[in-house]
This record gives C-alpha cells, structure tokens and sequence, in this order.
C-alpha cells in the first residue's frame, strides 16, 4: 500500500517581529530629533580662520532677505521687526544675566545691517559673538 506524503508549504510571513522593530526605530528617532537643534532658517556665514568656543545662550538671525529671527536657548527661531529686537535681548538678559548674543548673518547680507545689531549689543553692554563658518 502506496501511502503518499503531503508536504506543503506554507507561505506565510510574520509581521510581528517587523512592527517591533519600527516601532523601536520609531522610538529612536523620536527621542533624537528632541536632541538635535537645527537652524531652519538658510543662511551662508561668512568664513574664518578662528572659530570662537563660546556658547551663545540667545541668538540673532539675519537672513539673505533681510529679515530678522530669534531665539533664546533651545527655542526655535522666531522672525520679528527691527524693532522688537533690543526688547527681545533686554528680556533675555534677565533671564540669563552673563548670556553671549550670537549673530548669524547671511554673507551676502550688507554691512550696515551687521553694524545695528553690533550697535544695540554695544549700548546694552550685550556680549556679542559673530557667527562664522570654519575655512577649508
């Protein structure tokens, strides 16, 4: 008597081992994009040979359009008037009394420009920091 074996295979794939490792990626890069600070606003900085250690608390922004941001501390930057600029640092340096102000400027961005900010740091006493890119 002939018995026949049935031998099949079964063509299945397991996705739980697949969603456990997504959602441990997931998880990752959720807890690392809360570390990583990045500058959203576009802007080319002029190029050094020294590069200062210093690490500014609050930061000024001009971009190639001749527009305005802050921040201070981990805060994203926020675009704002002229204006409202010597406010925005008096304000900070309550809060952080020994604060550096660090000036990102566009290198297509006039001197003149550069000069108010350095101007406003000057008559509030602000310890101001240019913002550059190292030298290849």
């Amino acid at each position: 008597m002939a018995l026949k074996r049935r031998n099949k295979v079964e063509a299945s794939f397991s996705m739980s081992s697949m969603t456990d490792v997504i959602f441990l990626l997931l998880i990752f890069f959720m807890v690392t994009s809360t570390v990583v600070f990045p500058n959203a606003i576009k802007i080319l900085l002029p190029q050094s040979k020294k590069q200062t250690s210093a690490s500014p608390m609050t930061r000024v922004t001009i971009d190639k359009e001749l527009n305005y941001y802050v921040a201070f501390g981990n805060q994203r930057e926020q675009m704002v008037l002229f204006e409202q600029i010597t406010p925005f640092l008096i304000e900070c340096q309550n809060k952080e009394p020994e604060m550096y102000v660090a000036l990102y400027a566009d290198e297509s961005v006039p001197y003149k420009e550069v000069v108010k900010i350095l101007n406003i740091a000057n008559q509030n006493n602000f310890k101001m920091v240019i913002a550059t890119r190292p030298v290849n």
